[in-house]
């Protein structure tokens, strides 16, 4: 047979298959429709008990009535000998340790029950009340009677002040119907069902931490006792968990069923009851995983504490409950504050200043010019103009002002004045030269300037055209020159010499 015949034979396998999954599912469908119908009538059940079975129950008695005679007996730790699994209690509190699942469920569906009936009367209250106990106490109260809800003690101890304030005013304006006798009395019935059967619960819870502190001392201290309790009926005896490694006592109790068609991103995967202990809650999400691996693996070591009878007033469990406790702290510790070192002193003290001529120089370059003195010197008594518009108070001092008393301008110190680099002045001398007389464009005069005059006499004629302009320097340079000085004057007349 060739290896296309074995897949042409695989492929009609696969068809016949589906055909065969399609025909089931064709007559599973009324099976389906027939069961829903079902639930629909039980839930519109004349009784409560129609639909919680679980307390008229054959194992729910034996197990309270069990529970109640190891209470009484009151078995002291000593009685615990050998492997805990040949105990006759061990039994008992595994199976008493399932029972408060089961009841778990028995009390949401009398509470469904409850909330279907009483929404004739009082609809809002389901919406008001979300917790199922105070919903069902809070109906057992109310009744048919929706004005007990001013001034009822008993209703203040149920819900808050706040809430009774918003169901009072609710109950004012619903528009509710009134429950006959026999509706009445099937919802009492219900209501005292469900309290009682969260008083067995909180019994079970009782018995069981008492029990577990007897059998698993160290390990109920860690996780405490129902935690306890589940994962050793999970792992089948404190002897099989003693023999478990931490990895596998982290996974007892995971959710591996999924719902094909929901969502699993609610449900976490590799997590059970150690995940959801209180002491792993009580921790951030993001530490959660490394708490759960860590207190697995210290009860782990608590277990095998257990199966051996040693410790058995606890003092391996605090020990170790201390420990993760230690570490929970550190891992949540803020990091520590990066702490800013001050610069050091300096070891060097001030150094004395240089002197010598070179200093004198760099002093006199950098001081203030006559230039800045005169315009930081200021007149009193006279109103000083704003020498910018923009900037008020910012005027010239003295410097350009008539009447202060000089005769000549302010010399120009060669000792502040501003120097300029060689590189530089020979930049400036090669601008200054001229380049056949005024038409070169080096100068700053018209370019239609040129050495050849028209005159009348001779037509066209060579001229000097810088002699004007030399002879206006040379007089003003002898004139009105900022070096120049008086001239002494004789007088021919008088002989007297005035200066």
């Amino acid at each position: 047979m060739s290896l296309a015949d074995e897949l042409l034979a695989d492929l009609e396998e696969a068809a016949e298959e589906e055909e065969a999954g399609s025909y089931g599912e064709e007559e599973e469908e009324p099976a389906i429709e027939d069961v829903q119908e079902e639930t629909q009538l039980d839930l519109s059940g004349d009784s409560v008990k129609s639909i919680a079975k679980l307390w008229d129950s054959k194992m729910f008695a034996e197990i309270m009535m069990k529970i109640e005679e190891y209470i009484s007996k009151q078995a002291k730790a000593s009685e615990v000998m050998g492997p805990v699994e040949a105990a006759p209690e061990y039994r008992v509190i595994v199976d008493a340790n399932n029972l408060t699942v089961e009841i778990e469920n028995e009390l949401n569906i009398i509470h469904k029950f409850i909330r279907d009936k009483y929404s004739k009367r009082f609809p809002e209250l389901e919406s008001l009340v979300p917790n199922a106990l105070d919903y069902i106490r809070t109906v057992k109260e109310l009744g048919n009677s929706l004005d007990k809800c001013k001034n009822n003690e008993n209703l203040q101890q149920i819900l808050t002040n706040a809430t009774i304030m918003v169901v009072s005013v609710t109950a004012s304006t619903t528009q509710g119907q009134q429950l006959s006798e026999e509706e009445l009395e099937r919802l009492e019935e219900a209501c005292d069902m469900a309290l009682e059967l969260n008083a067995s619960k909180h019994r079970i819870y009782e018995y069981v931490e008492s029990r577990m502190s007897f059998i698993a001392p160290n390990l109920s201290i860690i996780i405490g006792a129902s935690t306890a309790a589940k994962i050793m009926g999970v792992a089948g005896g404190l002897t099989n968990l003693s023999k478990m490694p931490a990895c596998n006592i982290m996974l007892l109790g995971a959710q591996r069923k999924t719902l094909s068609g929901f969502s699993s991103t609610s449900v976490l995967p590799h997590t059970g009851y150690i995940y959801h202990s209180d002491i792993v809650q009580s921790l951030p999400p993001d530490l959660r995983r490394k708490a759960a691996r860590l207190v697995a693996a210290k009860c782990t070591l608590a277990a095998r504490v257990d199966s051996f009878h040693e410790s058995s007033e606890g003092k391996v469990g605090y020990e170790l409950k201390d420990e993760i406790e230690r570490k929970f702290d550190k891992w949540q510790e803020p990091p520590p504050v990066k702490q800013v070192k001050p610069l050091p002193a300096p070891l060097d003290g001030q150094r004395k200043k240089r002197g010598g001529r070179r200093y004198r120089k760099m002093k006199e370059r950098l001081g203030l010019t006559e230039i800045r003195k005169q315009a930081n010197r200021m007149s009193f008594g006279e109103i000083e103009e704003d020498a910018y518009q923009e900037d008020l108070g910012f005027s010239l001092g003295h410097l350009g002002k008539s009447g202060s008393g000089r005769v000549r301008q302010t010399q120009v110190n060669e000792a502040t004045k501003a120097r300029i680099s060689k590189t530089l002045q020979r930049t400036l001398q090669k601008q200054s030269v001229v380049y056949g007389g005024k038409s070169t464009i080096r100068d700053r005069s018209s370019g239609t300037a040129s050495s050849v005059a028209f005159t009348p006499l001779q037509g066209l004629e060579i001229v000097n055209p810088q002699a004007a302009e030399k002879k206006v320097a040379e007089a003003n340079q002898k004139y009105f020159s900022s070096m120049a000085e008086f001239l002494k004057v004789k007088s021919e007349k008088s002989g007297i010499t005035s200066t």
